[in-house]
């Protein structure tokens, strides 16, 4: 039977993890709701700009811009989107093991395969592998069209420079606090999505012109994919830390209950004890 005070200890313990947990919880719901306004805020101009971009690229050639021009992918550049900090259950851990899936897929048909990432936790795991970043980005949990803007027009330029030819993004896409889906997305080259079918192209007059159109959207629509997908990250890595420490704080109320009823049946044990020393202490006497 263990020690009344290391039992006391114990449950001492316990109950001020459950403190720390219990408010991880509630900031972490706080940071979600304002994380999850900024999602649904971000993914109606994310849609139309797929849509415009969907809409021009049926009408031009694929020869009118650098981005729209795909070649065989012999070089790939894959940029990987964490959090900073940990405590998020498995979410830091998912995005890197589907990025190393993504990895083990693409070496046998890639000549090279070069890394980008997002938050410390993807640089940190990489670093470890003895991997060299084309773009090392943190990612504070907080993030601007600018930032978005930044990490992207690099990447634009090594495609553009034929230094890669094809650009993938491992991102976590939120659904709910309980539901994040991990997505694989091909940023580079642009792929428009399909117009419906009972959707007629309508001919456009371009001003200024054809060129300087294309020059100006399809890297706008770039910063506002990638600008969308760390949004998504975010709240994806709020609702985690979440749910995580959710169950956390359930767990540390289960053992604190077992504890106690541990630090009872001791108790109890050590009484019966005293008592039965004392009897027989007053029957040696007679």
């Amino acid at each position: 039977m263990a020690n009344l005070k290391d039992i006391r200890k114990r449950i001492s313990s316990v109950k001020s993890t459950q403190q720390i947990t219990k408010a991880m919880k509630m900031v972490a719901a706080s940071k979600l709701k304002k994380a999850q306004d900024g999602v649904v805020q971000a993914r109606p101009y994310a849609a139309k700009m797929s849509d415009v971009l969907a809409s021009l690229a049926v009408r031009v050639e694929p020869g009118k811009h650098p981005l729209l021009q795909r070649r065989e992918e012999k070089k790939v550049e894959l940029l990987v989107i964490t959090s900073d900090r940990g405590l998020c259950g498995g979410y830091n851990t998912n995005v890197t093991k589907a990025a190393d899936n993504f990895l083990d897929e693409k070496r046998e048909g890639c000549e090279e395969i070069v890394m980008s990432v997002i938050g410390r936790k993807a640089r940190d795991y990489y670093r470890r592998r003895n991997w060299e970043f084309k773009t090392e980005e943190l990612n504070p949990g907080r993030t601007s069209f600018s930032q978005a803007e930044a990490i992207v027009r690099p990447v634009i330029d090594r495609y553009v420079e034929g230094e890669v030819d094809a650009v993938y993004v491992v991102y976590t896409e939120f659904k709910s606090a309980m539901t994040q889906n991990i997505i694989v997305k091909r940023l580079l080259p642009l792929e428009p999505k399909a117009l419906a079918e009972d959707e007629i192209p309508v001919e456009y007059i371009y001003e200024p012109s054809e060129d300087a159109l294309l020059a100006d959207i399809i890297p706008r629509y770039l910063y506002t994919q990638m600008f969308s997908m760390m949004l998504e990250s975010i709240a994806s890595e709020h609702g985690s830390r979440m749910t995580a420490m959710d169950s956390a704080t359930n767990n540390a109320t289960e053992m604190t209950a077992k504890l106690t009823l541990l630090y009872n049946r001791a108790r109890q044990a050590a009484i019966t004890t005293e008592l039965m020393e004392i009897v027989s202490g007053a029957e040696a006497l007679n």
